[in-house]
């Protein structure tokens, strides 16, 4: 049999770090990226990477509750084996990238440093300054430039990959690419291909994304008869600026290292924040969350920056909503060490200091914690089945995706610095799940009848030469693109209304409709960019309308997908009689909402229309629980539901049901 191959399409965290581990398991792997795998939009992730450490177990910490954490932060709405195996390698993968050079700060007595992110009560996350994902970025890479010089990673970088290559029974048995400089097409055979190409935010015109982050490879994969997991469930970040060309992210670390949000309780104040008295600032977040405060989970943090901008009218500018991060109060030197790579980025961007004066930040979209649906093989612990072939493979046989393209790990909401742990977690995990799906081939893609990768080949020429040969005078795809944008941003983010869903689906079937009538203003056979940005463009509105039909069909409020019609209020009554009424009819509400939406929206393609179905959620290892950060009456809500839990695992031991009556109900609750 002929040498087999892999190709990984994105050279991010997650793609490099499958290639390096297919590489040590003597497997060749062809490698496409948009860009240099250097300028991946991994290199923008500013604050760090969970795992439990040695300081946090002193206080108790655990891989139970870094689980417990992630699911409770994600609302349930994740399986719950990939994430328990992910929080176990954390420790492992961290101690790898030190291993690996990733210079992360350490403190005066040479041990890791570590930070608290949102979401938990605990410092788990190590960090490299404020540039951790450029820093993890660097280090994978030494060691795939290491494969390279020794022939087992070919790197195809300024290609973009078309789409992949199935054969008569579905399964994937390579891709086609292209060269951005020549615009020359090829064919790669490939016994699998992984899909590793990171989120969709060009889908909303400005996100703190990179402008490489269109989502065009996963909506490829989906138009392919892919299955996408979750989509509506997108990540709007609580500090990010403005830019013409995209929003800049201002890391969760800041507040991490003792950032304070907020504004000052006079509206538009003109004052220099600097002299405003204390008494006269409105700290929202400590006053609202007082366990958690500044480091509440995103969404909420987001809704209320939101809140406080929008409904209670308490922006600190006139022209555009904005609130303070306050870094002014820490140490100059202690800011460089641990933040300097945002504050510089802030002061170049901005033209102020923000070790001297607050920062003005505004939501963001951010990232997409839906993707491409992704299996996995359960262990007979609870975790996953290591080697298997089923780990983070797509219902396209041989077809595999990772890293934020893929749904698997952060359910309804991430909690910060657990993006580049799933990234590094799921490209090390599947490689030697690959390994065993390569064992059991009997033949080599590269032994398969050229006439099947020719099809394709000439489905993809015919693609591209018609997009050059339309006649002048059409549709814009830049300006449909930011109408696109603008749809987007103003139906699906921070909260949603079904009159505003149900009018942004049919204006972007719309606006779908439109982009097919594009005319180009270079129609040129070199370097043609214009033509590449219109695919892409093209292949937003499966997604798009994957986002917007997925909310609207989830009349619910669960994470980052908020709609006040279908959320869950505060208990009113003071009345200890009244408000015990209130908390059991409110838990009675959770149940009943859990029965019906604590599912997973799986969306298909049918060439046309997007079609959705519901899966239900692997809850075996934590029970699913109130959401209740901060909720007026959240004490007597919870006492209601440990009673309720408490009594039903009675019940189940008096039965005989030893596994339900044993399962950690109320463990890691904080």
């Amino acid at each position: 049999m002929a040498k087999q191959r892999v190709l990984i399409v994105g050279g991010g965290l997650a793609g490099l770090a499958a290639a390096m581990k297919l590489a040590e398991l003597d497997i060749a792997v062809d490698l496409m990226s948009l860009t240099p795998v250097k300028r991946s939009h991994s290199v923008c992730a500013q604050g760090g990477i969970n795992s439990v450490n040695d300081l946090t177990r002193q206080q108790g910490d655990t891989e139970y509750l870094h689980l417990d954490d992630t699911v409770y932060g994600g609302d349930f709405l994740q399986h719950q084996p990939p994430v328990k195996e992910m929080t176990v390698w954390g420790p492992k993968i961290i101690e790898l990238m030190d291993r690996l050079g990733v210079t992360f700060n350490r403190t005066p007595e040479g041990f890791l440093d570590r930070r608290r992110f949102g979401g938990t009560l605990f410092k788990r996350t190590a960090f490299a300054g404020a540039t951790t994902g450029q820093q993890l970025l660097y280090g994978l890479d030494e060691q795939v430039r290491r494969w390279e010089t020794e022939g087992k990673v070919k790197k195809y970088e300024f290609w973009d990959f078309l789409g992949p290559v199935l054969d008569d029974n579905g399964v994937c048995r390579g891709a086609i690419g292209q060269d951005l400089t020549t615009m020359e097409m090829r064919a790669f055979p490939a016994d699998a291909v992984i899909v590793a190409s990171g989120g969709p935010g060009l889908i909303y015109g400005r996100s703190t994304m990179s402008m490489v982050c269109t989502g065009s490879a996963a909506s490829r994969c989906f138009q392919a008869g892919a299955k996408f997991g979750n989509g509506e469930f997108i990540q709007v970040h609580p500090t990010a600026i403005p830019g013409a060309d995209k929003l800049r992210l201002m890391s969760e670390s800041a507040r991490g290292e003792g950032g304070r949000v907020w504004v000052p309780r006079k509206p538009q104040d003109p004052r220099d924040p600097l002299t405003i008295p204390e008494n006269e600032r409105y700290y929202f977040l400590e006053d609202r969350y007082p366990k958690y405060k500044n480091l509440v989970p995103r969404d909420i943090a987001t809704r209320e920056i939101f809140d406080i901008c929008v409904n209670e009218g308490l922006s600190v500018e006139k022209d555009r909503l904005a609130v303070y991060l306050d870094l002014t109060h820490i140490p100059r030197a202690e800011l460089n060490r641990k933040l300097g790579g945002i504050l510089e980025i802030y002061e170049k961007f901005q033209g102020v200091d923000p070790r001297s004066t607050p920062m003005k930040i505004f939501p963001a979209v951010h990232y997409s914690m839906g993707g491409l649906w992704v299996d996995y093989q359960k262990s007979a612990d609870g975790g996953l089945q290591q080697g298997s072939p089923k780990n983070q493979i797509t219902n396209i046989p041989n077809l595999y995706a990772m890293g934020e393209c893929d749904y698997q790990y952060h359910g309804a909401n991430r909690l910060g610095a657990n993006s580049l742990l799933s990234c590094i977690f799921s490209g090390l995990i599947t490689a030697p799940g690959i390994e065993t799906l390569l064992k059991g081939s009997k033949q080599a893609a590269s032994e398969l009848p050229s006439s099947l990768f020719e099809r394709a080949m000439k489905q993809q020429k015919t693609r591209h030469e018609g997009l050059l040969k339309r006649p002048a005078g059409g549709e814009n795809p830049y300006l449909i693109h930011q109408e696109l944008g603008d749809v987007m941003t103003k139906a699906a983010t921070v909260v949603r209304r079904n009159d505003q869903l149900r009018d942004a689906v049919a204006k972007v079937k719309e606006l779908h409709e439109r982009s097919h009538k594009c005319s180009l203003s270079d129609s040129g056979v070199w370097t043609n960019q214009n033509v590449v940005f219109t695919k892409s463009l093209i292949d937003m509105f499966p997604l798009a309308l994957t986002i917007l039909q997925g909310a609207l069909a989830r009349d619910e409020s669960r994470g980052a997908h908020y709609k006040p019609d279908f959320s869950f209020s505060a208990l009113t009554a003071t009345d200890p009689t009244e408000r015990r009424r209130q908390a059991e009819a409110w838990c009675d509400n959770f149940d009943e909402n859990n029965r019906k939406w604590l599912k997973s929206t799986i969306a298909t393609w049918d060439g046309k229309e997007v079609k959705l179905s519901y899966e239900d959620v692997d809850t075996s290892i934590v029970t699913p629980r109130p959401r209740l950060y901060g909720l007026v009456g959240a004490e007597e809500i919870e006492k209601v539901w440990k009673e309720r839990q408490v009594a039903k695992e009675q019940a189940a031991a008096k039965n005989g049901n030893g596994a339900a009556a044993g399962k950690p109900a109320l463990a890691g609750a904080h």
